[in-house]
C-alpha cells in the first residue's frame, strides 16, 4: 500500500508536489483510518483521499503520477523498444530535461509482516538516469540496488537482486523492476504483484474515456467472479437504479466492419410479479456509471490495493459518494484495508471527508499547486469546510 508519492517536472507541475496517505497523531481519528505495523514502526493510514479543484487545474495529472509509476516499475521492459521515448511528459515551460519521483510503500514480507520500501526514479523522456530501491532495516534505509547512468557508463550495484551481468542488458528506457519481474526475481514479482492489485481509468494521455465505455470489460471480469458479480447487483439495487440482477449475455455486435460475439449485462427490473430487461446501454447514464465503477473498486475491495479514478463523480448522483466512501470504510467489503484517491469537482465531499482526507489543486501561470488542507493554517475539523470552500477561501476554485 501507498504512504506517500513525491515528483517533479511532471505535466503542469514544475516543483516538488507530495501526495501523502500517513497521518500524524494530531488528526481526529475517523473509519478511514487504518494502522499498519512494520518492523521499525507503526503506520497511521488513510482509505480515502479526494483531489479537488477547478477545470484545468491539474486534478489528473496528479493521479497520472501515480499510475505512470506503477506502469513504469511493471511494464515499461515488455511495452517499450530501446528507442522508444518513455510515455510521459516534462513541465512544458521547463528548462530541466529530468523528472524525479518518490514513492514510499508498504509490502508483506515471506513471514506475512510488512517491510517499508522507497523508490526512485531520475529520469528524461528517452532514458533512466537515476533508479534505486530502498528498504527500511532499522532507523535507516539500506539500498536494494542502485543504478545510475552517466555519460553513457552504468554504475550498478545491489544487495541480493539482480546480478550486474543481467542488469547490464535492462533498457535504457525501462525499469530494472519490471526487467527482474521478467527473470522471477522474488522482490520484483512482489511488487509487480502489489501494483496488479491497483485500477485505474488513467493513462500517459489522460482519463480512459467515460467509465461506460469500459463496460465489456467490467461484464468479463464478472462473468469470471461470480462472487464480485453479486456484490454489484446487491450494490446496484441499493444504489436505487431499478435493477434487481443481471444476466449477463453473449451478444452479436459489430467491430471494424465484422460481426463477433461479446458479453454484456441485461438489467432485470421488477415490477410486482413482471419483469423486463434492459441491454445496459439502455440503462441511464448513471447506471452505466455506476456498474463500470463497481468493476473498478470491487477487486481492489476484495483483494487490498489502491483505486485511482478521475472524476468519481462522472455521472452519478451526489448522494452516491458517501455510499461509495462507505465501502471502503467497511471493515466488511474493505477487509484489506484498500485505498482510494479521486478527483471530483462535487463539493459536497467537503461535508463527507475530514480535512486531511482533502487535497486542493490550483494552477498559476500554468504551473500547478497541490496542498493537503490541513496544512493550511487557521483550518479547523469542526469549521464548515463546504461554506469556507464556496466561498473562495481555500482558493482551487474557477476564476470567473
Amino acid at each position: 500500500m501507498i504512504t506517500y508519492i513525491r515528483f517533479n517536472n511532471f505535466y503542469s507541475y514544475p516543483e516538488s508536489t507530495e501526495v501523502s496517505f500517513t497521518l500524524g497523531k494530531q488528526p481526529t481519528k475517523t473509519d478511514y483510518d487504518f494502522y499498519i505495523d512494520t518492523m521499525q514502526d507503526q503506520y497511521r493510514l488513510n482509505k480515502v483521499t479526494a483531489i479537488l479543484g477547478a477545470n484545468g487545474s491539474g486534478k489528473t495529472q496528479l493521479l497520472k503520477a501515480i499510475a505512470f509509476l506503477r506502469w513504469f516499475m511493471c511494464d515499461s521492459t515488455s511495452s517499450l523498444d530501446s528507442e522508444e521515448a518513455i510515455p510521459f511528459s516534462q513541465f512544458a515551460l521547463s528548462d530541466n530535461e529530468s523528472s524525479e519521483f518518490e514513492f514510499g510503500f508498504l509490502l508483506k514480507n515471506a513471514d506475512d509482516v510488512y517491510e517499508e520500501y522507497r523508490y526512485e526514479l531520475t529520469l528524461t523522456q528517452n532514458r533512466v538516469i537515476k533508479e534505486a530501491l530502498y528498504k527500511k532495516t532499522s532507523s535507516q534505509f539500506s539500498y536494494i540496488f542502485i543504478r545510475h547512468h552517466e555519460d553513457d557508463q552504468l554504475t550498478y550495484k545491489h544487495r541480493n537482486f539482480v546480478i550486474p551481468s543481467l542488469a547490464d542488458d535492462v533498457k535504457k528506457n525501462a525499469s530494472l523492476i519490471s526487467y527482474a519481474n521478467l527473470l522471477d526475481e522474488p522482490l520484483a514479482e512482489a511488487i509487480v504483484n502489489m501494483f496488479n492489485h491497483y485500477k485505474t481509468n488513467v493513462v500517459s494521455m489522460g482519463r480512459l474515456g467515460s467509465l461506460s465505455e469500459s463496460i465489456p470489460e467490467m461484464t468479463e471480469l464478472f462473468n469470471n467472479d461470480n462472487a464480485l458479480k453479486l456484490t454489484a447487483e446487491k450494490l446496484l439495487c441499493q444504489f436505487d437504479t431499478g435493477i434487481d440482477h443481471i444476466n449477463i449475455k453473449k451478444v452479436l455486435v459489430m467491430s471494424e466492419g465484422k460481426q463477433k460475439e461479446m458479453l454484456l449485462p441485461f438489467g432485470i427490473h421488477k415490477v410486482g410479479d413482471k419483469e423486463f430487461e434492459l441491454i445496459i446501454y439502455e440503462e441511464s447514464n448513471g447506471t452505466q456509471s455506476a456498474y463500470s465503477l463497481l468493476g473498478l473498486i470491487l477487486p481492489v475491495l476484495k483483494n487490498g490495493g489502491v483505486a485511482i479514478i478521475d472524476e468519481l463523480d462522472n455521472d452519478l448522483h451526489p448522494l452516491l459518494l458517501p455510499a461509495i466512501f462507505d465501502l471502503f470504510r467497511s471493515s466488511h467489503y474493505n477487509p484489506h484495508n484498500a485505498q482510494l484517491i479521486f478527483s471530483c469537482h462535487t463539493p459536497e465531499v467537503f461535508n463527507l471527508l475530514n480535512k486531511h482526507q482533502i487535497y486542493l489543486v490550483e494552477k498559476y501561470e500554468q504551473a500547478s499547486e497541490a496542498w493537503r488542507l490541513d496544512d493550511m493554517e487557521g483550518v479547523r475539523n469542526d469549521d464548515n469546510l463546504y461554506a469556507k470552500y464556496m466561498a473562495g477561501a481555500f482558493d482551487a476554485i474557477p476564476n470567473l
